[in-house]
């Protein structure tokens, strides 16, 4: 994948409607400080166009980026900040099942879960609730640069194994730093277009005038 152009074309909050979009969607999911705004400006080659916020559990819309007028990066908000209060929990969850729920053009959803740690209560809500919609999650292990090359492949078992996730679920390392996993990301994305061009080709031709 070749990044050509990109901007943030939608902003919905809580009670707003989602696009009727005419792309392909993906949608990045993770708690409040894992890395996600990093990711996705990693994945935009651009510097700051995904904002964290400058008090972390404060985001509380789902942002929709247009890239090269062909698919959609979509970020979710934040979860798991401690200082957010029952009720905005209440309401991002909401938002982020409705979303799941409602989209139309959800083709994937990344899950990004910190390497260094075991994933928390709230990692295995998150994956369990992505399960549930029909999805099967690609985990993004953020914060590779923070451990030893060695630690790699017992802490991605180690996520695998808490989440229970499937034998062949993917999972990515990724280090906002170096890089380092964006190749295999844009290779997953490029395969994923390919289906999604194969399978408007199925579709019948509309009828002309």
């Amino acid at each position: 994948m070749v990044i050509k152009q990109v901007s943030l074309e939608t902003v919905c909050g809580v009670t707003s409607r989602f696009p009727d979009s005419p792309y392909p969607e993906v949608a990045f999911a993770g708690k409040s400080n894992v890395g996600k705004s990093s990711l996705i400006n990693a994945l935009m080659n651009r510097k700051s166009l995904a904002r964290t916020s400058a008090q972390p559990g404060k985001t509380q819309t789902i942002n929709f980026y247009n890239i090269n007028n062909e698919i959609y990066f979509v970020d979710l908000p934040g979860y798991g900040y401690a200082r957010a209060n029952q009720e905005v929990k209440a309401q991002w969850g909401k938002m982020v099942e409705r979303y799941l729920h409602q989209s139309q053009m959800l083709q994937a959803v990344f899950l990004l879960i910190d390497i260094r740690h075991e994933p928390s209560g709230n990692d295995k809500i998150m994956y369990n609730w992505i399960v549930e919609q029909g999805f099967h999650p690609i985990i993004i292990a953020t914060k590779l640069d923070k451990i030893n090359r060695s630690q790699i492949q017992k802490q991605v078992k180690l996520i695998k194994t808490t989440l229970q996730a499937e034998p062949d679920t993917v999972v990515i390392p990724f280090s906002a730093l170096s890089k380092q996993g964006r190749d295999e990301i844009y290779a997953l994305l490029d395969r994923l277009l390919e289906d999604v061009r194969a399978e408007e080709g199925k579709q019948p031709e509309e009828v002309k005038d």
